[in-house]
């Protein structure tokens, strides 16, 4: 029995490292750029990017969050004012030492040094606090709460597109408050958003908790993150938020009168989420034919492919076309009008098909003569197989749609739902059945190794080096614990904790 072609080679059971890299390829989302480690998004990518966009600068502005936006460069002198931050962010960091090219020899070279070295944005806590010490002063200044979407740079020795880039795109929001409690709140209710965003719209389901103390953010009271199951059971974070306590407050001096007339430092809080999340729609979703788009995500909701066997019946293939595209654009899925595509480009039908299948367009209409007079269309899923289609009557169609992509929309969570079901082990009690989960003896079976593996933990932080040896980190101490009293997986001391243990991106 020959096995099945495949738009995408290698195929995830063979290389599944290789097989994301095709796959942004075939969709033609994004390249490598000439500055080493930084990537070119291309508007496929980018479309994506802006649905995420959209729907979470929403969902942010919806929690009382201003945008804003801040320089791209940060003194030195910024970063040294918070210690476990800048200890945190040193070795990723990009500095700018010089001003103005001179021409010397037939090449330019840097010619006036600066007062003071600049710090190409890692992150924004410390100009942002800067600004926050300036913005408070009294109780009725506060909350404040601000987001800005920006680019940021982390020098990655070892990248991927989308998943790890010394340049990303990423929004990062930030609060300043008057009680520990209120920041408290504001991180956790930022995660729930992000939680939403990842389960709802993305299709992705997430575990959420707090980060252990080796995990944490630099300069960071607590963190907080929602973790994610790709196909090769590997765990991806996407996004965090973070209660500072009084850390940054303290550095920059970021103090308001209270209203019993003492001078108290304010509180923060910060949230980000990263073009990351791109790379998670490709490998939770992504098949051995290419991308698969969860429909509340994608650009295009419906494609049409219009086939013109002859050029006589292009006239009136094209205008059914442009009708059915009125009728859909009528309809709407959750808070967008239907985005329908008419395909006219001077190509055969079948390549049409497989460009669309590649990009993963939830559906895909096929219109030709025939067609026409049988007032039809010929109807394809992403979430079926891509010979699989079914004819419709014209009237049908316009109904049928939404509740199509509502169907696609479920699938595409429940598959990922059971594959994290599937892969989380709750049976591994010991630190050496815990090393031989995460080290394959078997290279035939992989499947049987790798995956979440939810145990206690006795909490101490100096055991996590332990993990080091098999290349696996604590992703979280989820927010929902069992409760029970156990052994810890590392130590065999007591542990009530409850911990989620991967490699992970």
């Amino acid at each position: 029995m020959s096995e099945k072609k495949t738009a995408i080679t290698p195929i995830r059971t063979v290389d599944y490292a290789e097989w994301y890299q095709q796959v942004i390829a075939a969709a033609d989302m994004a390249e490598n750029a000439p500055v080493r480690g930084c990537m070119i998004i291309k508007p496929w990518g980018y479309a994506i990017w802006e649905e995420i966009q959209r729907y979470l600068d929403r969902r942010i502005k919806e929690t009382g969050h201003q945008n804003v936006y801040f320089p791209l460069f940060i003194p030195l002198s910024f970063l040294e004012k918070e210690a476990a931050h800048v200890q945190g962010f040193a070795k990723e960091c990009a500095v700018v030492t010089h001003h103005r090219l001179e021409e010397k020899d037939g090449k330019l070279i840097p010619a006036s040094p600066l007062e003071e070295p600049l710090i190409v944005r890692p992150t924004s806590e410390t100009i942002i606090g800067d600004a926050f010490s300036r913005w408070v002063k009294s109780w009725r200044d506060l909350p404040i709460l601000i987001n800005q979407w920006a680019n940021v740079v982390r020098w990655e020795m070892r990248t991927r597109l989308f998943l790890r880039t010394s340049e990303f795109l990423w929004q990062e929001g930030h609060s300043v408050h008057a009680t520990a409690q209120e920041a408290k709140e504001e991180a956790e209710r930022m995660l729930k958003v992000y939680c939403e965003l990842a389960q709802e719209v993305l299709a992705i389901p997430v575990i959420a908790g707090e980060k252990s103390e080796g995990e944490r953010f630099p300069g960071a009271e607590s963190t907080y993150t929602f973790e994610m199951m790709m196909q090769d059971r590997k765990a991806l974070q996407a996004g965090t938020s973070h209660y500072m306590g009084q850390n940054f407050a303290k550095a920059f001096d970021i103090r308001f009168n209270a209203k019993d007339e003492k001078l108290e430092y304010g509180y923060t809080s910060s949230f980000g989420s990263t073009t990351r999340l791109v790379g998670s729609i490709i490998m939770t979703h992504g098949d051995d034919d290419g991308l698969r788009l969860p429909p509340r995500i994608s650009p295009y909701h419906v494609v049409i492919v219009p086939i013109i066997p002859k050029p006589e019946k292009e006239a009136e293939v094209l205008a059914y076309a442009e009708k059915i595209k009125a009728e859909l654009m009528g309809k709407s899925f959750y808070d967008r009008p239907l985005a329908i595509h008419i395909d006219k480009r001077d190509m055969r039908g079948g390549e049409k098909n497989w460009e669309w299948i590649k990009k993963g367009v939830p559906l895909r209409i096929e219109v030709g003569p025939r067609d026409v007079e049988s007032q039809s269309v010929m109807l394809a899923r992403r979430d079926k197989e891509p010979q699989e289609k079914v004819s419709l009557k014209q009237s049908e169609l316009v109904t049928s749609v939404p509740s199509l992509l509502e169907e696609i929309q479920k699938n595409y969570f429940q598959t990922a739902q059971k594959n994290l079901q599937t892969h989380t082990r709750r049976d591994i009690q010991t630190f050496e059945e815990l090393k031989a989960f995460f080290t394959p003896k078997n290279e035939e079976k992989p499947e049987i190794h790798g995956g979440f593996v939810i145990a206690k933990w006795c909490g101490d932080t100096k055991t996590e080096e332990l993990l080091k040896e098999i290349k696996v980190t604590i992703r979280c101490l989820p927010f929902e614990q069992s409760g029970t009293t156990g052994k810890c997986i590392l130590t065999g001391r007591p542990a009530t904790l409850d911990a989620v243990f991967a490699k992970s991106y």
